[in-house]
């Protein structure tokens, strides 16, 4: 067994509103490229990641293969700890970390007060573009979930904006788990997503990999929140998606088009 080289990646600075954590993977894999960080552990620190949600961190890391990397983690602190809750045993808990003198191949700095939201054009996941370059493009379906994007938060961000206003396009939304599900229901963000004319579909793979509840035909432009735009992945070799963040896609579902968060919110 190969010991993977680590790449160490610094994150400063706070999120403006309209970005978030998908925003700042997918520069990450655009600036890296596919293989850039391949057979690699790739950890992410600074007090960017601190101020993040531990659901935000799940997306960074959950997109770190799309890199080729073999791991992505970010530091651990007392948020872990709280979101693991009774998973865990009381007491003293060793968050471990990488040593204070430990190589790196590289190290890369971000500043998330300069992050401006970005998409992953079709058909690559680093066909890098902010969303300023390609808005306007017609848009056929919006997906919302996959285990990229499918935690309760993601879904707040989804119904702040549809709240009391329709979407213009087919809008699926699949909650990443059961108990997702159920916090949806239960403070009423499920009800906000379907009074817009979200279709919610139970939880579980579907549109994600083209199985089912919005595959995508010949020619349709999908944006997507899920971690792979590959040609046919969603359906149709013919079609097109777009990999984005919550925000972003909601905000195109309720427009019809490709639409900036930074022009919006």
């Amino acid at each position: 067994l190969r010991v993977p080289e680590s790449i160490h990646i610094q994150v400063n600075g706070s999120f403006r509103k309209g970005t978030c954590a998908k925003d700042l993977i997918l520069k990450v894999i655009g600036d890296l490229g596919s293989n850039g960080a391949e057979y690699c552990s790739v950890e992410f620190e600074g007090e960017g990641i601190e101020q993040m949600a531990v659901a935000e961190r799940m997306t960074i890391c959950n997109m770190c293969i799309e890199m080729g990397a073999k791991n992505g983690v970010c530091r651990p602190d007392g948020k872990v700890r709280e979101y693991l809750g009774s998973n865990i045993k009381p007491g003293p808990v060793e968050y471990i970390w990488a040593d204070e003198d430990a190589e790196y191949k590289y190290r890369l700095e971000y500043d998330l007060c300069e992050l401006v939201p970005g998409v992953a054009k079709p058909h690559t996941v680093d066909n890098y573009s902010s969303v300023a370059d390609v808005e306007g493009i017609r848009v056929d379906q919006v997906f919302i979930g996959s285990c990229t994007n499918g935690r309760i938060e993601d879904l707040h961000a989804v119904a702040d904006i549809l709240r009391g206003k329709r979407v213009a396009v087919r809008t699926i939304v699949v909650p990443s788990s059961v108990k997702v599900l159920r916090q949806a229901i239960a403070d009423g963000t499920l009800a906000a997503l379907v009074d817009a004319g979200c279709t919610v579909t139970a939880p579980g793979c579907g549109p994600c990999v083209g199985l089912a509840n919005g595959v995508l035909a010949d020619g349709e432009v999908c944006v997507s929140t899920n971690n792979r735009n590959f040609r046919g992945r969603m359906g149709s070799g013919e079609s097109g998606i777009y990999l984005a963040s919550p925000v972003t896609a909601a905000l195109s579902a309720l427009h019809g088009e490709i639409s900036d968060p930074l022009r919006y919110i």
